[in-house]
């Protein structure tokens, strides 16, 4: 993807192997800042504090994150500590587990002054096999919007989303975006309906920016004004992006997810989740059990904006002394699905559905075999 015409990723090594750079989301859309992670400390600070974000680009950070530690010690218990401090910074995305799973996998046996290079190594790779896996999410569901576009010759295809599931929440691509992208690249005429997602306002700071820098046609609305559109019938889809499928087919995302499901449900608007296969968690019989992370009520009681003259502040938006809730998360059942778009192709929200798509977990410790 492209930010000012100059193409991107959300995180990078510099060309003599470190430190490893990552865009600041929390600056976007008001700033485009670089930070250096040239400590497993501050990788984990990266994750922790929303400096990355999405499930994929969260693994792929947590497996560099575990290359600087090599950097530094690339003793057993070194790996142990890092892959520990890591895993504890987001308890929801699955991605993350998976990725630092990958990364122990990879290094076990190697000795110790050969595991730094071995471990920046894995890690590139695990960015590049996710720009893969995003490509061909966004190929699968190419063929959806294709067949609506079909439908309605010269109108464009009009599709809402939730939070980021873009390229910023990815290495490239995104999920939810990826078949966006394809088909503007394709000349298919797309409008997106741009979710704002609070309370961090995900959609409106973040998809709303990437969208805006691939020149796709886009609307910003209020995360309550999605269900009116879809009762109005000017919305054909619904493709979300998620941090968590288990076994069954429920899925965790951003919260506020739910009640878009039930909403597209009511009016017959097919609802897609898009995602890698490492966003599915074998181990999770159902969506009951995943757990939902609790963040700061700060980001509840807080909203940041730029102000008149270009300085950019976080304003409080309740009385002195509320107190907020604040789930990061909520779950999808999979009868709300109207299916699954990952790297292999489409299929239905069930374990059946999934196991067709990945028959290698139906023995082995499925939780569903």
């Amino acid at each position: 993807m492209n930010i000012n015409g100059k193409a991107m990723r959300t995180i990078w090594v510099k060309p003599d192997g470190f430190p490893v750079e990552i865009i600041d989301q929390t600056a976007l859309p008001h700033a485009l800042k670089t930070v250096a992670l040239k400590t497993c400390d501050d990788a984990a600070y990266a994750i922790q504090a929303m400096l990355v974000r999405g499930a994929p680009l969260i693994g792929v950070t947590a497996a560099y994150g575990v290359a600087l530690a090599m950097r530094e010690d690339a003793s057993d218990s070194s790996l142990d500590e890092a892959i520990t401090l890591l895993a504890a910074q987001r308890p929801t995305a699955v991605n993350l587990r998976w990725a630092l799973d990958q990364m122990r996998g990879a290094l076990a046996g190697i000795p110790n002054e050969e595991r730094p290079r071995a471990a920046f190594k894995f890690a590139a790779k695990l960015a590049t096999d996710d720009v893969e896996m995003c490509r061909k999410i966004g190929a699968h569901g190419l063929e959806i919007i294709k067949k609506i576009a079909a439908s309605k010759p010269g109108q464009p295809v009009n599709i809402l989303t939730h939070c980021n599931a873009g390229w910023l929440a990815c290495i490239d691509w995104g999920t939810a975006t990826a078949p966006i992208y394809q088909a503007h690249n394709a000349g298919i005429p797309v409008h997106v309906f741009v979710d704002e997602t609070r309370p961090r306002n995900q959609g409106a700071s973040l998809t709303a920016f990437e969208l805006a820098q691939a020149g796709v046609p886009h609307t910003l609305i209020c995360d309550n004004a999605g269900g009116h559109y879809m009762q109005s019938g000017v919305v054909d889809l619904v493709i979300t992006g998620t941090d968590r499928v288990a076994a069954n087919g429920d899925v965790a995302n951003k919260i506020g997810t739910y009640l878009k499901a039930l909403a597209a449900f009511d009016n017959d608007v097919p609802f897609y989740v898009a995602l890698p296969s490492s966003t599915i968690d074998w181990t999770m019989p159902s969506g009951k059990d995943i757990p939902i992370e609790e963040r700061s009520a700060d980001e509840v009681l807080h909203v940041a904006g730029r102000l008149a003259n270009g300085q950019v502040a976080s304003v409080a938006i309740a009385p002195p002394g509320t107190k907020a809730g604040n789930p990061a998360f909520d779950m999808t059942p999979a009868r709300l699905v109207t299916g699954l778009i990952t790297e292999r192709g489409i299929c239905n929200a069930t374990p059946d559905g999934l196991l067709t798509l990945y028959p290698e977990h139906r023995s082995g410790g499925s939780a569903v075999a």
